[in-house]
């Protein structure tokens, strides 16, 4: 699977691509690189959640983030796939 699109937020707007992983026998490897313009910005891990459903775990990273993003990668019923994740909660003072 090599697989293209976009990474659109407020901010972005950048072509991505999925590359796999030539990961050997290195079990907690990630299954895929995540390049944006040829660099790396992320992995991403095959899931299958309880209901069955396979995804992508996704961790995206970049040095103009505060921090890494990890989102799941979901795929669609007409084969668009979404990126979704959630913003942690600042813990209480």
């Amino acid at each position: 699977m090599n697989a293209t699109g976009t990474l659109r937020t407020l901010t972005l707007n950048v072509k991505v691509k999925l590359v796999p992983n030539d990961k050997g026998d290195t079990e907690n490897a990630p299954d895929f690189h995540l390049q944006a313009a040829g660099h790396e910005v992320g992995a991403a891990w095959k899931k299958t959640s309880e209901a069955g459903r396979e995804y992508l775990s996704v961790s995206i990273d970049d040095p103009s983030f505060p921090a890494t993003v990890y989102a799941r990668l979901i795929e669609n019923e007409d084969g668009t796939h979404d990126l979704i994740w959630s913003r942690n909660k600042p813990k209480a003072a």
